[in-house]
C-alpha cells in the first residue's frame, strides 16, 4: 500500500452507515431510559410505604410489649418515646399527646415524622417530597380519618397517574395507589 492509500480515512458511505446505526440505537434506547425514570419513582413510593408500614408495626409491637393493648400516650421504648397510639394500638400522633384516632393533616405529619424518624422523605415545606391530606376513611369501616401522602417528585400529583400512600390509623394498614 502506498502512503496516500493508508491516510485516506473513512469514505462518505462508511460515515453514513455509522450515523444510521447510531440513530437506530438511539431510537430504541431513549424510550427505555424514559421508562427507567418512572420505574424509579414507583420504586421510591413503594419503598417509603414499606418503611412506613414497618414503623407502624414496630410501634404497635412495642406498645404490646410494654403491656398495653389500647390507647397510650408516649409509647416507651420506640424511637424517642413520644409516639401516641389509638385504641387499637396504631400510631395516631406525636406532639399532640392524643390517643384519639381521628386524624388531621398535622397529626398525619406527626405520625410520618415520628414513625419514620431520621432520613424520612419530607412532607412539609415548599419543596416537599410528599403532600399530606387527611381524607375520609377509605374503607368506610371505621370512624377516623385516614392520612394520604401524595408523591410530588414526578410532577404527576393531581392527575390520574399520581402516586399515593394511605395510612389508616384505625387498622394500621398502609396501602399504595400507584397508577
Amino acid at each position: 500500500m502506498s502512503v496516500q492509500q493508508r491516510n485516506r480515512g473513512f469514505t462518505l458511505i462508511e460515515l453514513v452507515v455509522v450515523i444510521a446505526i447510531l440513530a437506530i440505537l438511539a431510537a430504541f434506547a431513549l424510550p427505555r431510559f424514559a421508562q427507567l425514570s418512572e420505574e424509579a419513582h414507583r420504586s421510591s413510593v413503594k419503598a417509603t410505604a414499606g418503611a412506613l408500614a414497618a414503623g407502624v408495626a414496630l410501634v404497635k409491637a412495642q406498645n404490646v410489649t410494654n403491656g398495653s393493648s389500647g390507647a397510650t400516650v408516649d409509647v416507651g421504648g420506640f424511637g424517642n418515646g413520644l409516639v401516641d397510639v389509638g385504641p387499637n394500638s396504631w400510631p395516631v400522633s406525636v406532639a399532640s399527646d392524643s390517643a384519639d384516632p381521628n386524624m388531621g393533616a398535622a397529626r398525619c405529619q406527626e405520625v410520618w415524622e415520628g414513625v419514620l424518624q431520621a432520613n424520612a422523605p419530607s412532607v412539609a415545606g415548599a419543596a416537599a417530597d410528599y403532600v399530606i391530606a387527611s381524607v375520609g376513611d377509605v374503607d368506610g369501616n371505621e370512624a377516623g380519618n385516614d392520612c394520604e401522602f401524595t408523591y410530588q417528585l414526578d410532577g404527576l400529583a393531581g392527575t390520574a397517574d399520581e402516586k399515593l400512600i394511605i395510612y389508616d390509623a384505625d387498622t394500621g394498614e398502609v396501602t399504595t395507589n400507584i397508577n
